[in-house]
């Protein structure tokens, strides 16, 4: 009996498996939050957060986690592209502005 409890005792929790991706889409949504500032870090950060949240919904497991990381990763990825239009525009009124 005491090796029963004693294999009881000593079994490692079940884990979930599979929520690597939907944690890493959560993780690189909240850093797109001040990549977008500067899109040559934004367009990478966002772009990969955003395939690791289609690969977090498809996995199943923390697709809540998958889903509010791809939400955060597209809105900042729109973002950035405003930053970067935002930013080409200025300098060509700049450039404009010197001729």
């Amino acid at each position: 009996m005491s090796d029963e409890m004693n294999n009881y005792y000593n079994q490692e929790p079940p884990q979930e498996e599979g929520k690597g991706f939907a944690i890493a889409a959560l993780v690189l949504g909240c850093c797109g939050l001040i990549a977008w500032c500067l899109p040559l870090l934004g367009y990478p950060v966002t772009i990969v957060g955003i395939i690791m949240g289609i690969l977090g919904i498809k996995k199943g497991a923390g697709k809540t986690m998958a889903i509010i990381g791809l939400i955060l990763s597209i809105l900042f990825l729109l973002l950035t592209l405003g930053n970067s239009i935002l930013g080409v525009m200025l300098n060509l009124s700049e450039l404009s502005s010197y001729m």
